[in-house]
């Protein structure tokens, strides 16, 4: 006679809990790659999930908790210049890699506005646990609508500002003001200025730090126009420098893309860089050692940004109290521009 073998039943998250000695909240932090866990319980909860075999289900526990273990990563963006900006592919990339250590998987959602309500209807249809939005503008009302649903985390600082936001920046103040300081330091005194839209804090950021690095030379900026962070936008704002009459002998881009438009009209114009003007951009992107000659330029941790603006959103959908601001460093990178 053939006796069946009854089917072995999963260990259950309080097993792995007690044979490691931790809470259950611990084993959850860990099974999810959350953070603010010690290196010691981390081996523990590891060896008592090898031990007893657990098997975290999914279904289950989104069943339990009525979670959908999806994050939405959320651009009000043109689609255009999602694709065509390097920043967007660094930003993800960083996003991607620190979900790929958790349960979790991203949606992406590009919407350069929300007119019949779409966006924020899906989100706050429970669709998702979460929200990463990045590059948003201050006319992003439908913003507001997504994060009174669910648990948001900006990349970059929210243009409309509440206490009770959380959001991962880079001190572009700082970066821009380096940048400048670096022309000054050159012996430069007409510096002009290519900024981003002011619609986004990112572009005000930078052209703050630009002219705090003027004011702190006792000196006044050179012809200032806006551009909006792409190739195009550059080259027209170079233009109206140029047709403005207004004499300079260095350039600050608030951007790479907005450089490489800028260099593609002086080239035009006969002006060489740097023999004629220094020019510095900002990003540190791929374009800095497409274009000819070589961009100086602030680096900025795109992709640690994203990574980060990651870990953040989940801390808080595991119950953690993360920063509600968290400020990485930029670096000036040196090349031949200037």
């Amino acid at each position: 006679m053939t006796i069946d073998t009854p089917p072995r039943i999963t260990a259950t998250i309080e097993e792995v809990a007690a044979a490691a000695g931790v809470s259950r909240s611990t084993v959850s932090r860990v099974v999810n790659g959350g953070a603010s866990v010690s290196p010691a319980a981390l081996e523990s909860v590891r060896r008592a999930i090898a031990e007893l075999n657990y098997v975290p289900n999914r279904a289950a526990r989104s069943l339990a908790s009525r979670s959908t273990m999806a994050i939405a990563l959320v651009v009000p963006e043109d689609i255009n210049r999602f694709f065509g900006d390097p920043f967007f592919a660094s930003v993800v990339s960083g996003i991607n890699a620190r979900l790929s250590r958790s349960d979790y998987v991203l949606n992406l959602i590009i919407a350069s506005d929300d007119p019949g309500d779409k966006t924020s209807a899906y989100v706050r249809s429970g669709a998702v646990d979460g929200v990463v939005i990045v590059s948003h503008h201050t006319s992003d009302a439908f913003i507001d609508r997504i994060a009174a649903s669910v648990p948001v985390v900006y990349g970059g600082r929210p243009a409309r500002l509440r206490g009770e936001d959380y959001y991962v920046d880079v001190d572009n103040v700082a970066g821009a003001r380096h940048a400048t300081e670096y022309l000054l330091a050159a012996g430069h005194r007409r510096i002009a200025n290519i900024s981003g839209p002011v619609s986004m804090p990112a572009g005000v950021d930078r052209l703050n730090g630009f002219r705090s690095a003027l004011a702190g030379a006792g000196l006044e900026p050179g012809a200032i126009e806006q551009g909006d962070f792409t190739v195009d936008g550059g080259a027209a704002a170079m233009q109206r420098i140029l047709d403005s009459g207004v004499p300079f002998d260095a350039l600050f881009c608030a951007s790479d893309l907005m450089a490489q438009g800028a260099l593609a009209v002086l080239a035009r114009e006969g002006i060489r860089v740097p023999d004629d003007i220094a020019l510095v951009g900002f990003d540190d992107s791929p374009v800095a050692t497409a274009v000819q000659p070589n961009l100086t330029t602030v680096r900025q941790p795109s992709r640690g940004q994203g990574e980060m603006v990651a870990d953040v959103l989940l801390s808080l959908l595991a119950g953690g109290s993360p920063d509600h601001v968290t400020m990485l460093e930029t670096e000036l990178v040196v090349r031949d521009s200037a």
